[in-house]
C-alpha cells in the first residue's frame, strides 16, 4: 500500500507522524471502453469550441467561471495561484465531536491513516485508544492536492480512518425532497414493523456485500473470450396487488422467522 500523503496530526501540544493511504480499491471497479462499432478502433474525444465549431489546441483553453447565463469571467493560472494555501503538512485538530452528530450526507472519500515510522507508534496507538474510549471522532483540516478540505478522523478498530467532509453548502437541503409528509403511523403499525426490523436484524460484518452485478459482468466477458453463446433467461417482475400495510406486516414477520430459522 503506498502513502499519497505524509504529515501531522496536531492537537494542542501533541503531534502525531502520520501517513495516509487511499482506502478504495480501484481496480475493483468493472470500466468499459468505447469503440467503433466497424473495426473495435479506439475512440477519442476532441475539444471544440461551441461558438466557431473549431477544434481547440490546449494551449488555448482558458478557465472561465460562468457568473449569469453564457457571460463567463476568465481566471488565469497566476490569479489561482495567488489564493493557494501554503502546506504546512499538518492536520491541526478543531474539535472533537460524537461521530453519530455527523449527517451521512457530509461524508465524501475514505483514508487510512498509519504511523509514519516506529517513533510514532506510541503516540499514534494512545490517540486510536482514546478515541476508542470516548466514542469521539476529530475534526480538522487537510491540504491535498492545493485544496483545503475538512476531514474527519475516526478510530476504526486499531487503525485511523480518516473522511473527506463535503462543506454544508454542497449539500442540498432535506425540505427540497419532493413527495415527503409527515403521517404519523399508528402504535400498531409501528410495532410491527419494529418487530419486522428487529427479525431481520444481523451484525454488519454478516451481510452479504457480494457484487453480483460485477460477477454476471464478467462471466459475459468470460463467454466471449471462450467464443460461447450468451443466454439470458430474466424473469419478469409483476406488480402485486396492493394489501393492507399491518397484514404486509404480519406477513413479513412471518417470512422473516421462516428464513432465520431456516438459516
Amino acid at each position: 500500500m503506498r502513502s499519497i500523503w505524509k504529515g501531522h496530526i496536531r492537537f494542542s501540544l501533541v503531534t502525531i507522524p502520520i501517513q495516509l493511504y487511499s482506502a478504495v480499491e480501484s481496480d475493483a471497479d468493472i470500466s468499459f471502453r468505447q469503440l467503433h462499432k466497424e473495426d473495435k478502433g479506439r475512440i477519442q474525444y476532441k475539444k471544440v469550441c461551441a461558438s466557431c465549431n473549431e477544434e481547440v489546441p490546449q494551449s488555448d483553453i482558458v478557465k472561465g467561471y460562468e457568473y449569469s447565463p453564457d457571460q463567463y469571467v476568465v481566471i488565469t493560472p497566476e490569479e489561482l495561484d495567488k489564493i493557494k494555501l501554503k502546506s504546512n503538512k499538518a492536520i491541526d485538530i478543531e474539535a472533537f465531536v460524537d461521530l453519530d452528530e455527523v449527517p451521512p450526507t457530509r461524508f465524501e472519500t475514505t483514508y487510512f491513516v498509519g504511523p509514519s515510522g516506529d517513533i510514532a507508534i506510541p503516540t499514534y496507538s494512545l490517540f486510536v485508544a482514546a478515541l476508542n474510549k470516548t466514542g469521539k471522532a476529530a475534526v480538522g483540516r487537510i491540504i491535498l492536492r492545493e485544496k483545503e478540505d475538512v476531514v474527519l478522523i475516526a478510530a476504526q478498530d486499531n487503525t485511523l480512518v480518516l473522511y473527506k467532509l463535503r462543506y454544508p453548502e454542497e449539500i442540498r437541503s432535506l425540505d427540497d425532497v419532493p413527495g415527503v409528509k409527515s403521517e404519523k403511523p399508528t402504535d400498531a403499525q409501528l410495532q410491527l414493523a419494529q418487530t419486522l426490523i428487529l427479525s431481520l436484524e444481523k451484525p454488519f460484518a454478516e451481510v452479504n456485500f457480494e457484487d453480483r452485478y460485477k460477477d454476471a459482468v464478467m462471466e459475459i466477458v468470460q463467454q466471449k473470450i471462450e467464443g460461447k453463446e450468451i443466454v439470458s433467461i430474466e424473469e419478469e417482475e409483476k406488480e402485486g396487488p396492493v394489501v393492507d400495510i399491518m397484514d404486509a406486516l404480519k406477513k413479513s414477520i412471518e417470512e422473516a422467522k421462516k428464513l432465520k430459522k431456516g438459516a
